[in-house]
């Protein structure tokens, strides 16, 4: 298992005037290949080699900080790409998911409140969820490149909170950000397709 940068599923400028070209160029292009070229020269050698990026998250976490900083970044990037789709967002949402939401988080305007305080409210960089933990939804944030993985969960929803992802666009108008990615960004096709495939 190498780590491979993704292309986006979507053009760069697809998603402007929320997210903007000059952001992808910077977020996608150098960011994320810098987490994917950092993985594998630090993969070498680390006793994880042919595992899974799962298992490499997993295993690499609290053992070897710089392999689980770029795998865990490169793990939460792929999916951070496909939680954004043109003309997404708002309260378009499938019917299975969306009855998980209203059970566990309390109906969707309180899962938009919650998630949008999460990252809000992570100090620094890290990221907002919703996971799958225990046959359940949650609301969690972590820091840094932590992701729900290592703590027992599974993401299907994910919201990149380091400055890196906004500044561009948004300056340090976090909660700006966050409610646009809830009202114009979010694919939430994919999100339910992430929450099918863990709720088998």
């Amino acid at each position: 298992m190498s780590f491979t940068l993704p292309e986006l599923p979507y053009a760069h400028d697809a998603l402007a005037p929320y997210m903007s070209r000059e952001t992808f160029e910077y977020h996608h292009d150098k960011h994320h290949k810098a987490y994917v070229d950092n993985g594998n020269k630090l993969l070498v050698g680390s006793g994880l080699e042919g595992k899974s990026l799962e298992e490499i998250v997993k295993g690499s976490f609290g053992k070897n900080a710089g392999l689980f900083n770029n795998a865990g970044q490169h793990y939460n990037h792929m999916h951070f790409w496909k939680w954004m789709k043109p003309n997404g967002g708002g309260d378009k949402i499938p019917g299975k998911l969306k009855a998980k939401i209203d059970s566990d988080l309390g109906g969707v305007a309180k899962m938009r409140e919650d998630f949008t305080q999460a990252g809000v409210t992570q100090f620094g960089s890290g990221w907002a969820w919703i996971t799958v933990k225990d046959g359940k939804l949650a609301v969690t944030k972590t820091a840094n490149g932590e992701n729900p993985l290592v703590h027992g969960g599974t993401p299907i929803l994910g919201c990149d909170v380091w400055e890196h992802s906004y500044y561009i666009d948004y300056r340090n108008r976090r909660p700006d950000y966050l409610k646009t990615f809830l009202d114009h960004m979010v694919n939430w096709d994919y999100v339910e397709e992430l929450f099918v495939a863990v709720s088998k």
